[in-house]
């Protein structure tokens, strides 16, 4: 490539064509610099990870169920290597268990005798290799694989994930939760049961929660009106009761109407929620543009968002303030630290979806800790204590609101196969909500 124009030079056309040129190729080369993938590991790491010679012998999927209170099955893939390190990963979905384990499965004739540390290649060979890609089956698939191989690289290296990811962004991540250990009185129903919650949540140490703040009848039908005022009065009554510097996460969940979000986060305005999170749905980026134009209120999207494309534009036009990618449904952490990066140029916040089992979780936190911008976490019902046997045991350290960095090779969690033979795979019986009138609604 030509050299730069000197500061005394010209700027003629043909220079300018030089000038920007150089100037494109430097700009990708440091983005480039900025994603995840064995490649970009430090030359000594590559090489140790290569002397092992690893290759992957196989993959096996276990789908869990839940519980009855659940309508998940949690999915898990472990892959084998010759040397005897296994990785593991996770693709749940709701609904769509054995069918993200079938899509797994397909991976594996591809994946034997495949080189585990050759991340980046083999997840742009299962994105693009079969052509018809992205989506959220796929997507959740490819997540729990990749997921798993960041894993083996770990474990090969001696060193947690977020350690080959860039390294600590800072000390702990910040995180929520949805439970409290306190006692709650048992004579309590509704809205009160929800308040006393959200009090015992703070009174446990913890800095924020979220739900979802629009009231459905218990047969799941949702009258809009009634939806909005009773959801407001609820969020009012609960910053009365945790106070002004408690983060209240407000999700709608893709339930509203157009006409509802606006509003819904117009209301919520005088009550200062951290967020509100999923007020439209995916598909048109004109409709949440009309919701941004309508309220001051900070939003949050993108946990059903499956490749950085969307995210792309929805930060480039600044939608919202927050983006959600979820680890899992993302494709793992090669893709969620591109979206991340993209997120960053444009000063976005990360806010990770992450409802799922404990090794999502860890996956999170792998990816906060490494990530600048990925300062808030969500937690999900795995930390009860109901689900140790499960992980042989294996929490994240939590230190007043704040989780603590895995120091484990790799993920740093183990399934417990026995434990997961107990709950084998269960068909969960979904329905739709719907309006007064009968007609179906978003879920």
């Amino acid at each position: 490539m030509p050299p730069l124009p000197s500061p005394q030079q010209p700027l003629t056309t043909f220079n300018r064509r030089q000038f920007f040129a150089k100037s494109a190729a430097l700009s990708v080369a440091g983005a480039a610099a900025t994603l995840p993938g064995s490649r970009l590991l430090a030359a000594d790491k590559v090489d140790a990870a290569k002397a092992l010679n690893l290759k992957i012998t196989g993959l096996k999927t276990f789908v869990v169920d839940t519980g009855a209170d659940s309508d998940e099955n949690y999915v898990f893939v472990k892959i084998y290597t010759n040397r005897g390190i296994v990785g593991l990963g996770e693709g749940t979905m709701t609904g769509k268990g054995r069918t993200v384990a079938a899509a797994i499965e397909e991976h594996e004739r591809y994946l034997v005798s495949k080189d585990p540390t050759d991340i980046e290649y083999l997840w742009q060979a299962m994105f693009r290799g079969p052509r018809y890609r992205g989506g959220p089956i796929l997507m959740s698939a490819l997540g729990a694989i990749d997921i798993a191989l960041w894993d083996i690289l770990g474990q090969a290296l001696g060193v947690p994930i977020w350690k080959l990811l860039g390294g600590r962004a800072r000390d702990k991540v910040k995180v929520y939760v949805k439970h409290t250990v306190q006692p709650i009185d048992p004579s309590l129903k509704g809205e009160d049961k929800i308040i006393a919650t959200w009090a015992g949540i703070k009174k446990d140490g913890w800095s924020g929660s979220k739900m979802v703040f629009l009231h459905k009848e218990p047969d799941g039908t949702l009258n809009p009106p009634e939806a909005i005022r009773r959801g407001i009065d609820l969020l009012r009554r609960l910053r009365e009761a945790v106070g002004p510097d408690f983060d209240i996460h407000v999700d709608l969940h893709g339930q509203a109407t157009t006409p509802m979000a606006v509003d819904f986060c117009r209301k919520a305005e005088p009550y200062h929620p951290f967020v509100v999170e999923e007020p439209s749905q995916l598909e048109d980026l004109g409709e949440l543009a009309h919701i941004r134009s309508h309220t001051n209120v900070p939003l949050a999207v993108g946990e059903r968002i499956t490749t950085k494309y969307p995210f792309a534009e929805i930060c480039a036009r600044h939608l919202a303030d927050y983006v959600q990618p979820d680890i899992v449904h993302c494709g793992g952490f090669t893709e969620v630290k591109k979206i991340a990066a993209i997120a960053d140029a444009f000063r976005i916040e990360v806010l990770p979806h992450n409802p799922n089992s404990r090794v999502c979780t860890f996956a999170s936190v792998h990816l906060c800790m490494s990530t600048p911008n990925a300062t808030v976490l969500e937690t999900s019902g795995s930390e009860r204590e109901r689900w140790d046997d499960l992980f042989s045991g294996t929490r994240i350290d939590y230190q007043g609101t704040f989780a603590m960095p895995p120091t484990k090779p790799g993920l740093g969690i183990e399934l417990n196969e026995k434990e997961a033979a107990r709950h084998p795979y269960q068909p969960k019986h979904w329905s739709s909500l719907k309006f007064p009138d009968g007609a179906i609604h978003d879920r």
